[in-house]
């Protein structure tokens, strides 16, 4: 007998299928005739993905700048697996673990190369704060809870450091297996283009349409050669949209171009999740389907290409074996108006509205299904 199975699930494809559930793993799909202790109907209604991954947000809820609850910006929203980009260094990384312990959402964390974290704007500002023992020993404390490592470049955060503070993240990574190295652009100094070459192949840059005027486009709305070089070596993008990092018309000119992002993430906290402009992953996923990315290609930004870039290789897809995570929910046709970082508005018609969750084969109603009573029986 299966622990849970969902019946008729609308696939991003339209596919509809039932998927059965063992042990937190999908243990089949198809036309399924076996019982359950529990069966979800579905009847084609809504659609079923991947449980979503937001691969950069801040819920540390102790960070004195940055902070939320990781279910509610998790599990409550429709995400099941958030990644938090850089709130804690070596010195506070253990205290995060034993919170995200305590919670549905599945956490994991981006150490920031700072022993300190988010606790000032200028984490990177004192070289000695970037310690390479430091982040040895907390790698070695959480390995299956640190995925990467996080450098913020940008002019309040470096101080007078340049380039040093990422020369030594990138020495740290190699270190460590080459984990993944998320790098935060922001305004100058450094120059993007001098930060850019020296990224490698499975690196990321985030707020990669950001508005300010160390932004990925040159002036007369080219892409700069050296973002074109880093994405033949195999560099990501990911979104970060955020309250200061995303803008419609980067966004809109870049995807023009073809420069469509690898990750769509929310950079959310507390504040631009009650005030914007950023509220959710849904709603920032929203905007792309407004700028002109189709719904299969937001989804895999969520799913598929978020589990690859974190090397999170039992999420991401619908197959057997597979983590039994998966996101529900609505593609509406309503009248919305969005907002990005530079209070520039876009009017669309279509939202995605996250109804319910399954995190390891347990269903939970999102905030927005609760609302609508969408499952009440």
């Amino acid at each position: 007998m299966y622990d849970l199975i969902l019946r008729r699930a609308r696939l991003v494809d339209d596919t509809i299928i039932d998927i059965a559930i063992q042990d937190g793993k999908i243990a089949a799909l198809g036309d399924i005739t076996g019982a359950a202790r529990e069966e979800r109907l579905l009847s084609g209604d809504y659609y079923l993905s991947a449980g979503w991954i937001d691969s950069h947000v801040h819920c540390y809820p102790n960070s004195p700048i940055y902070h939320d609850q990781p279910d509610s910006v998790g599990i409550a929203t429709g995400v099941t697996t958030v990644v938090d980009a850089g709130s804690t260094g070596a010195d506070d990384i253990d205290d995060f673990y034993q919170l995200t312990r305590q919670v549905e959402t599945e956490v994991y964390a981006l150490l920031n190369i700072s022993r300190v974290g988010l606790i000032a704007q200028n984490e990177l500002a004192d070289m000695a704060n970037i310690d390479p023992a430091a982040v040895r020993d907390a790698i070695s404390r959480h390995p299956d809870f640190i995925v990467g490592l996080k450098a913020r470049m940008s002019s309040s955060v470096i101080g007078d450091n340049g380039l040093k503070p990422l020369e030594r993240a990138k020495a740290m990574q190699q270190a460590h297996d080459n984990l993944p190295l998320m790098v935060h652009i922001g305004n100058t100094p450094p120059e993007i283009d001098d930060i850019a070459p020296l990224l490698e192949a499975g690196d990321i840059i985030t707020h990669c349409y950001n508005g300010k005027p160390n932004r990925i486009l040159t002036p007369d709305g080219t892409l700069r050669a050296s973002i074109t070089d880093a994405l033949k070596r195999g560099v990501r993008l990911d979104v970060g949209h955020g309250s200061a990092s995303f803008s419609f018309e980067v966004a809109q000119r870049a995807i023009a171009l073809g420069i469509v992002p690898h990750t769509i993430s929310s950079d959310i906290y507390c504040r631009n999740r009650i005030n914007g402009p950023v509220r959710s992953l849904a709603h920032v996923m929203s905007k792309f389907l407004a700028i002109g990315l189709s719904l299969p290609q937001v989804i895999d930004c969520v799913t598929r290409h978020a589990a690859q870039g974190l090397r999170l290789g039992h999420k991401g897809v619908i197959a057997a074996g597979a983590d039994a995570d998966f996101t529900v929910f609505a593609l509406r046709r309503q009248p919305v108006l969005f907002t990005d970082s530079d209070q520039h508005s876009l009017a669309a018609e279509l939202q995605l509205l996250p109804l319910a969750a399954v995190r390891a084969g347990k269903w939970f109603t999102t905030e927005q299904g609760s609302a609508e009573h969408a499952f009440d029986l």
